[in-house]
């Protein structure tokens, strides 16, 4: 299965940046993969927080413009919202010191091992340093 992270949400989501056609694109790969697609939670969460901020470039999106596209990938486009599994702040916390991770880059972490636990064998993302998990392929689709 394949993880898209926030970033590509979020791009896909805004015309106005210049990633929004590789965004869409990469979705749409996603999508028809054969295993399936699917979000971690805290990328919705993200996606939110960053696309209805008032100090969004380009402005903010409203509520609805962010629902409604969260919705067009859940509910249309078939994307499975992953939550953490039983004891996952011990596992993270455990993955975290043996991986070295250091401060916000264990937001990246939290969501790679959300991903990994729910069947994600790779993730989508443009981020250049996203701390991922052995056994989770990173990839940038755009």
């Amino acid at each position: 299965m394949i993880a898209v992270d926030t970033n590509l949400l979020i791009y896909a989501h805004r015309q106005g940046l210049p990633e929004h056609r590789g965004a869409r694109r990469a979705i749409q790969h996603a999508r028809d993969h054969d295993r399936g697609w699917g979000i971690a939670s805290p990328c919705i969460a993200e996606f939110w927080s960053v696309v209805t901020h008032p100090a969004c470039a380009g402005g903010p999106s409203t509520a609805r413009q962010a629902h409604d596209f969260l919705r067009s990938l859940i509910v249309g486009a078939g994307a499975s919202v992953w939550l953490p599994q039983p004891g996952f702040w011990e596992r993270l916390a455990r993955a975290a010191a043996d991986l070295k991770v250091p401060g916000a880059r264990i937001f990246d972490l939290q969501i790679a091992l959300i991903a990994f636990e729910n069947g994600a064998g790779e993730i989508w993302t443009h981020a250049a340093r996203f701390s991922a998990l052995p056994g989770l392929l990173v990839r940038d689709p755009l």
